[in-house]
């Protein structure tokens, strides 16, 4: 999924992406704000595969049509009427809010029985990212559920500190990719992100003074000291997505299971929906704790704490790293 807020530049990425050998059997959903399309007039391979969504936001009056679309897609390619394609990218609207997004498609049976979900790609501008951010909760949204940041224009303003404090409060998880044009990200659009792949970077961050947002975000950290039976977290974390879902919009972990030690779990959930784990044969760094990160809408941490409290939860660091509600 290529998301970000308008202006960020992900018609740009898009176009780039198309023009590259490699991505020719890539199909591609737009959606848009506003009466009329025109992102679609941008690309210069305008086809069959790519189509765009009616208008209006993914992510609330319209959001069931991008279930009917992706099934419409994968069965006109299953039915020859169109060229085949290995790879699906979604371009939301840059007013969407992508969790809800997510968790449509993940509880659709038949997109999880054929589609294998790959990273959430975030657009910051460096220009205007950080008023955006601040004034905007859906660029907020953006960037707390991407796996992969990447900062646009760059070439016409470096990243301020103020920028990289906005983000590194909201999301120290994600890889951070600064490049003055996309061409060069064609190839990391669908690369799958390494297990919590910026830990140290993450660490260092939570240590630091916080960094002030408007909106009520918080990305919340903890070790369990206690392996859990699969059965026993999935009661913790199920009961708190059945409850708290709207709210928890992502949950990235990785965990030793008390029935199962002989792998590393990579757990990842979006709301009401936690999706199978990912195993490791070991695990991907020294560091052998099994630790959480949620990054949570209106949750405090005491509820996090409490729901995990039989598995000896401990804050990951000397201080969580929390945005200012």
């Amino acid at each position: 999924m290529l998301t970000g807020f308008l202006g960020s530049g992900k018609t740009t990425l898009l176009r780039a992406v198309l023009a590259s050998a490699d991505m020719a059997d890539t199909a591609v959903i737009i959606n848009e704000a506003g009466e009329m399309g025109l992102d679609h007039l941008l690309l210069e391979t305008v086809d069959e595969q790519v189509l765009e969504l009616p208008n209006g936001c993914l992510c609330c009056v319209r959001r069931l049509d991008i279930v009917t679309t992706m099934h419409n897609l994968i069965e006109r390619r299953n039915r020859g009427t169109i060229r085949g394609f290995s790879r699906i990218v979604i371009e939301t609207s840059g007013l969407a809010d992508p969790a809800p997004i997510l968790y449509t498609l993940a509880v659709d049976p038949m997109l999880g029985h054929v589609l294998t979900f790959t990273a959430v790609v975030t657009l910051v501008d460096a220009v205007a990212g950080q008023g955006t951010l601040q004034r905007h909760p859906e660029a907020v949204s953006q960037v707390a559920v991407a796996d992969r940041i990447v900062i646009t224009k760059t070439d016409l303003s470096p990243p301020n500190r103020l920028l990289t404090d906005l983000l590194d409060g909201l999301n120290g998880w994600a890889e951070r990719i600064e490049l003055p044009g996309p061409r060069e990200l064609a190839q990391l659009l669908f690369a799958k992100p390494p297990a919590m792949a910026n830990r140290r970077r993450f660490i260092a961050q939570a240590v630091a003074p916080e960094a002030a947002h408007t909106v009520a975000i918080r990305t919340i950290s903890l070790i369990l000291s206690e392996p859990p039976t699969r059965f026993a977290f999935a009661r913790a974390l199920g009961g708190l997505a059945a409850e708290r879902g709207v709210d928890l919009l992502r949950v990235k972990g990785l965990l030793s299971f008390a029935d199962r030690p002989d792998r590393v779990a990579v757990i990842h959930a979006v709301q009401h929906t936690i999706y199978r784990p990912e195993w490791l044969a070991d695990w991907p760094d020294s560091d052998v704790r099994s630790r959480l990160v949620f990054v949570t809408r209106g949750i405090v941490a005491e509820d996090i704490f409490d729901r995990f409290a039989a598995f000896g939860p401990a804050p990951w660091t000397a201080a969580e790293l929390t945005a200012a509600v």
